[in-house]
């Protein structure tokens, strides 16, 4: 019997051990954004530039593995400040009242060697619902300086309206300036946690 397979399979697990640990994520080299619809005939696209978030890791058992992340609303930016200003009032996310977008995992499910399903409470507005986020892991390496990172790169759809996102205007064309369904984007590089 070949000895390769068992080559591999000692790899795979001293991959595991070398990666499972504490993370944070690098706001910098991470990025989580939104895309929607507008007057029914393009695309929106932003993000938000301030975020802190960390990961429990355990690519042995993936399924022990959490994450959370909590987001500045006011950092909002879709390039046009004028709208940018729009969407942190009442009529979309209310920074004043609830500066932060929160998300906390509840269960991670392995699909495949690189692929997991996250299910998690996302908070806006002061609403909770639950989420599912499905994310592929798109490698790791060291950097220049010696850090290990981690990537993930990962997307879900949304109705906003489940956490009182309403606002909307008709068109007299017919249909609505805005989509409901908001497609939420997530590309996160993570390097370990500091220690205590």
């Amino acid at each position: 019997m070949s000895e390769l397979p068992l080559r591999i399979q000692a790899l795979k697990t001293r991959r595991a051990d070398d990666l499972s640990g504490e993370y944070v994520l690098d706001p910098t080299h991470s990025r989580i954004g939104f895309v929607a619809r507008h007057a029914m005939v393009t695309k929106v696209r932003g993000q938000f530039t301030r975020f802190e978030g960390r990961a429990h890791l355990d690519f042995a058992r993936p399924e022990a593995s959490s994450a959370q992340v909590l987001i500045e609303v006011a950092s909002i930016d879709t390039r046009e400040p004028h709208r940018d200003e729009h969407l942190r009032t009442n009529d979309f996310f209310d920074a004043p009242a609830h500066p932060h977008i929160g998300f906390r995992s509840t269960h991670v499910q392995p699909l495949g060697d690189s692929d997991y399903r996250v299910t998690g409470d996302l908070t806006i507005k002061g609403r909770t619902r639950p989420v599912t986020i499905d994310f592929e892991h798109t490698g790791a390496a060291k950097d220049h300086f010696g850090t290990t990172r981690v990537g993930f790169e990962g997307s879900t759809r949304i109705d906003r309206r489940d956490w009182g996102v309403v606002w909307n205007a008709p068109l007299e064309t017919g249909g609505v300036l805005l989509s409901e369904t908001v497609l939420l984007e997530f590309e996160v590089s993570a390097v370990p946690a500091p220690t205590a």
